[in-house]
């Protein structure tokens, strides 16, 4: 009996014992499609994903699963081995077709199983896919990392994705990782726990932003940064022009890069806000017209900018920004030279890496927050991290979000009217209606983009940016009604006793505050004080004392009187307002708000601090 007796004769047992009918076409054998099929249910098991799509597994080999379809999929591997296994004879298309379309059928009848792509957890730790042909990988647990032939768990490839090299302990990783960045050290220090987080799956990740001016490294440091976790042949994505062009970047990388930014539209803000919390996209199931799926994702995302300032709020809380520094010329290495380095390191630097890792999720466990930030999940891998390193990274997040929160305020002409009329408010705060609000905000002579043009919009971007707000001292409450009839939603904006104490200034209660003041606030509203309040108007050198003791209006130093601890110079042309008849300014107490003056520069007065 020839070779190919054989084949349609195991073809025609697999075809009856699956109960489908062989057509034996006048004595000829099974059709090619019947043949087709029966090679596939051989070697494959099928079946669909959650979200919808045909998959096929090998039943002995890497537990990689293929699409049906595709140039890398099921469908074209069926066709080599039909013909490797009838003498080079090739299938028609249409028997392809017809196979393909039996075998979604059998895939539908299997229980639905979910293919990973690069990172998955496992029963006891995490599977990372290193994206060879002969599907190994790494898993990391508490008690170390080792590499492995075959993955426990199921993953899926896409032709975006590049093998990721198998790690090899030899020497400090993070050392030369370290030397290939121009950032400064808390800056490496909070990147290295976003690379050790974006190999844990199942949390949220912030968006690690590269920020700096020209020739600061920002695109080249992203993609190192992204090779490390999901090397891909184009590691830097323009910003997509659509949701559909956004869903199949995303749904085939874990990991990946919009590079050079400078403004987000709503929708994509949006989404990737989606993508980082795992929120699902709707989309038109695959050959149909009026079906539909969710793609479910959460991915690892960075991005490049020179200024974060023209992005959404929402958006702004999801950022971890990285601050990269100028590179001077005699510095400044080819990047040939950089590729070399990076390569050789590559492999240190993932072992270095998944060492932190196992000492991560070995802590872990036992990790509790005192307050939650927002990405809480994610917060809690950086206090694991300082606590198996002994850093400070938890702290550095913080900062740098309240930051990010300032530049978006700083791009936002409305907000930054909002928070004047906040400031200007006593203690109990302001309560009006969205009309109102118009109405008392301070509009610059030529309206921006930006600016609501009616009520309904304003209340809208007061209610997106609250959360901004609330970051730097601004609570904003939509919670009540005016009176019948209208019933107008009312808004109350508060700003924090410790807002009024660090904003509070003898100047004049019109002072409107700029936008790099509100940042600086930002960074200190809750007691930082490593960030040194602003210098006002041309004073010069008086930076000291005398921002507490200004000098009187157009007048000299003479003024001034005898007790001023400070030169203020030539500050009387900074626009200050005359002395109190206090030796220091009032300031308003954070508990009772009672204008109180106390020399040893407590934030309340003499009987709050008495009774505390």
């Amino acid at each position: 009996m020839s070779n190919n007796d054989d084949i349609s004769r195991k073809a025609r047992e697999i075809l009856e014992a699956s109960g489908i009918d062989v057509e034996e076409n006048k004595g000829r054998g099974p059709s090619q499609a019947s043949q087709l099929v029966a090679l596939a249910r051989e070697r494959y098991d099928l079946f669909m994903s959650e979200d919808g799509r045909p998959y096929g597994v090998k039943k002995d080999g890497a537990n990689i699963a293929m699409p049906l379809r595709g140039k890398a999929g099921l469908r074209s591997q069926l066709a080599r081995i039909f013909t490797d296994e009838h003498g080079g004879s090739v299938p028609s298309q249409s028997a392809l077709a017809d196979a393909m379309t039996v075998l979604e059928g059998v895939a539908q009848d299997a229980d639905p199983r979910v293919p990973h792509v690069r990172v998955a957890r496992a029963e006891d730790g995490i599977v990372v896919d290193l994206g060879d042909a002969d599907g190994r990988c790494v898993i990391i647990r508490s008690d170390g990392w080792e590499r492995v032939a075959r993955s426990p768990v199921l993953f899926r490839r896409s032709g975006a994705m590049k093998p990721l090299p198998a790690p090899i302990r030899d020497g400090d990783g993070l050392a030369k990782l370290r030397a290939l960045l121009n950032t400064d050290e808390d800056g490496f220090r909070l990147l290295v726990a976003w690379l050790v987080a974006s190999f844990i799956p199942d949390l949220p990740h912030p968006i690690l932003t590269f920020r700096g001016e020209q020739g600061t490294g920002k695109s080249y440091s992203a993609k190192m940064v992204i090779g490390l976790i999901d090397p891909s042949g184009a590691p830097k994505r323009t910003a997509p022009r659509d949701i559909k062009s956004w869903a199949t970047q995303a749904f085939n990388s874990w990991a990946l890069c919009l590079d050079n930014v400078s403004v987000i539209p709503d929708w994509l803000s949006d989404a990737l806000c989606r993508a980082v919390t795992g929120d699902g996209i709707v989309d038109r199931a695959l050959y149909t017209d009026d079906d539909v799926v969710v793609l479910e994702f959460r991915r690892v995302l960075a991005m490049t900018t020179i200024d974060a300032g023209a992005l959404a709020g929402d958006l702004a809380e999801r950022l971890l920004t990285i601050e990269l520094h100028t590179i001077p010329d005699r510095r400044r290495r080819e990047e040939n030279e950089l590729d070399a380095a990076y390569a050789d390191a590559h492999a240190a630097i993932l072992a270095s890496l998944f060492d932190l890792l196992a000492e991560v999720l070995r802590v872990l466990p036992n990790v509790r927050l005192e307050e939650r930030p927002r990405m809480a999940d994610f917060a809690r891998v950086l206090a694991a991290v300082d606590t198996v390193k002994g850093w400070n990274t938890l702290d550095s997040y913080k900062a740098t979000a309240r930051d990010a929160v300032a530049d978006v305020l700083d791009g936002e002409p409305f907000a930054q009217a909002v928070v004047a009329l906040v400031d200007r408010a006593g203690p109990d705060g302001i309560t009006l209606t969205a009309s109102e609000l118009l109405e008392r905000v301070q509009a610059p002579e030529r309206l921006p983009k930006k600016w609501p043009k009616d009520p309904t919009r304003a209340g809208g971007q007061l209610k997106r940016l609250a959360p901004a707000l609330r970051t730097i001292g601004i609570d904003v409450d939509d919670s009540k009604r005016g009176p019948k009839p209208k019933k107008q939603r009312l808004y109350t904006l508060t700003a924090t006793p410790e807002r009024r104490y660090e904003t509070a200034s003898p100047a004049s209660p019109n002072n409107v505050e700029t936008g790099a003041d509100l940042r600086e606030q930002g960074g200190r509203c809750e007691g930082d004080a490593s960030v040194p309040p602003r210098p006002r108007g041309d004073a010069g050198d008086a930076v000291g004392d005398a921002a507490s003791f200004p000098a009187s209006p157009r007048g000299d130093a003479s003024d001034v009187r005898k007790n001023t601890r400070g030169d203020a110079g030539d500050a009387g042309d900074a626009g200050m307002h005359p002395l109190s008849d206090e030796p220091r300014p009032k300031r308003p107490c954070a508990r009772c708000s009672r204008p109180q003056w106390n020399a040893e520069g407590s934030p309340l007065c003499g009987a709050c601090r008495d009774a505390a």
